[in-house]
């Protein structure tokens, strides 16, 4: 069997719910975060996932992602891992989307990047770290991480650019099956919140 990448978004935050920047800031889940992280859980421990047996885990040792993958039920299975960590967003730590344009007009994260803080390439390169470990086992993973992360993964799985991830919304909380289809890398399902709609 191909390995696949499940990747989940951590729940929300208070700084993800006001749309701030919230790089390597450890800012914990509000309640809405945590009975999301438990409804994941809930539906991976289901079928058809039967509480991925055999599957490698991994989070962001951040506590919003940490505190996640406990309340999902995988505290006890799941490695930290640096590679996992929010995009390091300098100067821009903790600014919204319009402080940023203010500063600087026309900004995009994908394709400006952020001032004393992670390059883009710094942060494709973890993202390439992520899918050769992946890739390096004939075993499925489950990675606990955030949202700007794992759209760069999303976006190396799929051989393109790191800016792809600008395309490519993701949601707190959700579910995300990087796969494959025909013997090419491809998305199996994206920014799935079938879980909450209960």
């Amino acid at each position: 069997m191909a390995p696949r990448i499940l990747l989940a978004r951590h729940g929300q935050t208070e700084w993800s719910l006001s749309g701030r920047h919230t790089g390597r800031t450890d800012i914990p889940l509000l309640e809405e975060g945590r009975r999301g992280a438990k409804l994941l859980g809930e539906r991976l421990h289901r079928a058809p996932w039967s509480g991925l047996p055999g599957v490698e885990i991994r989070t962001s040792p951040l506590v919003r992602a940490s505190e996640t993958c406990s309340l999902a039920g995988f505290g006890d299975r799941a490695q930290p891992w640096d590679a996992l960590m929010e995009y390091d967003y300098g100067a821009y730590e903790g600014l919204t989307p319009p402080e940023i344009q203010a500063r600087q007009p026309g900004w995009l994260l994908w394709r400006d990047g952020v001032p004393e803080g992670e390059t883009l390439a710094q942060v494709s390169a973890r993202a390439d770290e992520v899918v050769e470990w992946a890739l390096s086992a004939d075993r499925d993973v489950l990675v606990f991480a955030h949202g700007h992360i794992l759209r760069a993964i999303g976006a190396r799985w799929l051989g393109q650019d790191i800016s792809f991830g600008a395309r490519i919304r993701l949601d707190p909380t959700s579910l995300s099956v990087l796969s494959w289809a025909y013997g090419e890398r491809a998305f199996e399902r994206w920014n799935d919140l079938g879980h909450l709609e209960v």
